[in-house]
């Protein structure tokens, strides 16, 4: 009985503190979590099991590398936040697979894609061919964003994030870095590192300056 009581508790304290990491990761959605916060959730999962089951092990000592790895989940959040380097190595960037009802075969190799994998996510999202196909595109959650020929829109990617140009977007979309800066002037803009965010639609620039407690 008194052994039962005491895995109760701690499953109640564990559950407070599962809880408490989730609502510490900001994470909205289970789409919305990284490759990082997956690791660190599954480090806590059997952090909470082994300390759940193990009652001779006092809670502190299982608690403290929970508390750690919330920490680590916040440091790592925040320079995800402020550092692309970090972000891109982390989170990945989003890979261009089919251009043009064409599949682009060195992007399928390098992501480890075949044809099949490929046909069977468009089958899932109602395309019987890939001739219907304008873009899709491999985000860095693992979901494929697919934009049909006929459906009227554009591919839209963020071309500068935080005052930084972001070369690759610019790859896929096919547009010219000159072409930015001559936006970005019509703006008086003369400083890209202004630009909290820009991206094209339609032909037509979308462009947000940094708020100033933020460039000074």
């Amino acid at each position: 009985m008194e052994e039962l009581v005491s895995i109760s508790g701690r499953t109640i304290v564990m559950f407070v503190a599962v809880l408490l990491f989730f609502r510490l990761t900001g994470k909205k959605d289970v789409g919305e979590v990284s490759v990082l916060d997956i690791i660190i959730t599954i480090m806590v999962a059997e952090l909470a099991v082994i300390l759940i089951e193990d009652t001779k092990m006092p809670l502190i000592r299982g608690l403290t590398p929970i508390a750690l790895l919330i920490l680590l989940s916040r440091v790592f959040s925040y320079l995800q936040v402020k550092n692309q380097r970090f972000r891109d190595v982390v989170d990945g960037k989003p890979v261009l697979l089919i251009r043009d009802g064409v599949f682009i075969e060195e992007n399928l190799l390098k992501q480890n894609y075949n044809i099949d994998d490929i046909m069977m996510q468009l089958r899932d999202k109602d395309i019987a061919d890939i001739q219907e196909v304008d873009w899709a595109l491999l985000e860095s959650s693992g979901s494929l964003s697919v934009f049909k020929k006929n459906d009227h829109s554009s591919l839209s990617l963020p071309l500068i994030m935080d005052g930084i140009l972001q070369h690759k977007h610019l790859d896929i979309l096919d547009i010219p870095e000159e072409e930015v800066h001559q936006a970005l002037r019509e703006e008086g803009i003369h400083d890209i590192r202004h630009v909290f965010y820009c991206s094209r639609f339609q032909g037509n620039f979308f462009i947000q300056k940094k708020n100033r407690e933020t460039t000074d």
